[in-house]
């Protein structure tokens, strides 16, 4: 029988961890964000009991001494904190739920002089703005906002999508290098990210200082890197943007990091970091208000709602490695007990997929993409082990419910 191709290096076979509702198509975080299409086998492992790292991490968490885990936090916020009133971390962000906890939390209750530092959203949403505000002004923040190069951003943009089909690759880079970057330039010597990357299954992040692995925001050869899918060397020679241009999206020299002795941390490391609990601090104190209807594709309203093309993001995730923002949402709040697997079914099966029209039409025009194109470029970046053509319908080989064409 005719093995089906498996793109982006992705598992031949589909298995779905029978704790929640994940596959393990799903591409570890650091695959996802590397610069060039994920083509190493780097994505969710499942155990021989059918259970996913992700999960399995989940139930560590409650073995988890939090108290030394707090004490570890302290001594580390000790051995930095500056008396003088001058910065002494860094908090990256943009007034998610997430980032105003952490700057929260780290300035009120552990003392510290948090700087802000802010990549914007390709697209702000209105909500997302207001909260980015409430999130300086009630919460109290200093706060650096680079605006980046918006010629850069809508080409690099365009470029990621129709060469990786990844429409948020540009923001994820800039949110990701721009706080090693800031605390160089400002000799601000710890950067603190929220949820330690591990709860979702990417061992990288387990360690307590993720300097370990510098090939998230640092780098010792910048010609090596590809942006949007493309070496720099051709988007400088093809796209009329020079060095100066794509530098911001670049990341930090591994070097000059090392030199000035600036530690990179998630603070999910310390605190046992819970989504929702998150979400009910952020709105308590900093205003945080959650999005005044259902996000597109999945249940929730309060998960990454900034950015208009985020919700295109998820539906790019769907068609690659056919899972949806529902199945994201559902499998941390099964994780977190506030689902059962039964009822994260029933979700993903309503919601996993739905096309995100509510900002569609903005997106292409911003970025000057044909609609029709976009669509094309949908069917092309299906993988053929993941998806079937019935009827005119393209329909998943293989889903949770276990309703997919060949389950």
């Amino acid at each position: 029988m005719r093995q089906l191709e498996a793109k982006y290096g992705l598992p031949r076979k589909v298995i779905f961890c029978k704790r929640c509702v994940m596959s393990n198509q799903r591409p570890a975080s650091a695959a996802e964000f590397r610069h060039t299409i994920n083509t190493r086998k780097t994505t969710l492992h499942i155990n021989e009991d059918g259970v996913c790292d992700a999960c399995t991490y989940a139930e560590e968490k409650e073995k988890i001494n939090w108290k030394k885990r707090e004490q570890d936090l302290i001594k580390l916020l000790d051995k930095h904190r500056r008396k003088d009133g001058r910065y002494d971390c860094i908090v990256p962000g943009s007034g998610g739920k997430d980032s105003c906890y952490a700057a929260h939390i780290l300035k009120y209750k552990y003392g510290m002089n948090p700087l802000t530092v802010t990549w914007p959203p390709i697209l702000y949403t209105d909500y997302g703005y207001q909260n980015f505000k409430n999130w300086i002004d009630i919460g109290g923040f200093d706060n650096i906002a680079f605006t980046r190069n918006g010629k850069a951003m809508k080409i690099l943009t365009k470029l990621a999508i129709e060469n990786l089909y990844h429409p948020f690759q540009t923001f994820m880079l800039g949110q990701k290098n721009i706080a090693p970057k800031i605390a160089i330039r400002y000799d601000v010597p710890l950067v603190f990210y929220g949820e330690n990357e591990v709860e979702y299954g990417n061992p990288i992040a387990e360690s307590t200082n993720s300097l370990r692995d510098k090939s998230y925001y640092a780098a010792r050869n910048i010609n090596a890197i590809h942006l949007a899918g493309l070496p720099i060397k051709e988007i400088v020679e093809k796209y009329d943007l020079t060095m100066n241009d794509l530098l911001s999206f670049l990341p930090a020299d591994s070097k000059s990091l090392e030199k000035a002795k600036i530690e990179v941390h998630y603070l999910g490391y310390y605190l046992k970091w819970t989504p929702q609990e998150a979400y009910y601090y952020a709105v308590e104190n900093t205003g945080f208000k959650a999005r005044p209807f259902r996000t597109q594709a999945t249940y929730s309203k309060y998960n990454s709602i900034d950015d208009k093309i985020d919700d295109l993001h998820y539906y790019t995730t769907f068609i690659k490695f056919g899972i949806g923002r529902a199945t994201y949402d559902a499998s941390q709040e099964i994780r977190n007990r506030h689902l059962n697997r039964r009822e994260g079914i029933v979700l993903v099966r309503k919601f996993d997929g739905e096309f995100p029209d509510k900002y569609f039409g903005e997106v292409m025009e911003y970025l000057n993409i044909n609609p029709h194109k976009f669509h094309t470029l949908t069917n092309k970046f299906r993988s053929p082990h993941l998806w079937r053509k019935v009827k005119n319908e393209w329909k998943l080989r293989h889903t949770v419910g276990g309703d997919g064409t060949d389950d």
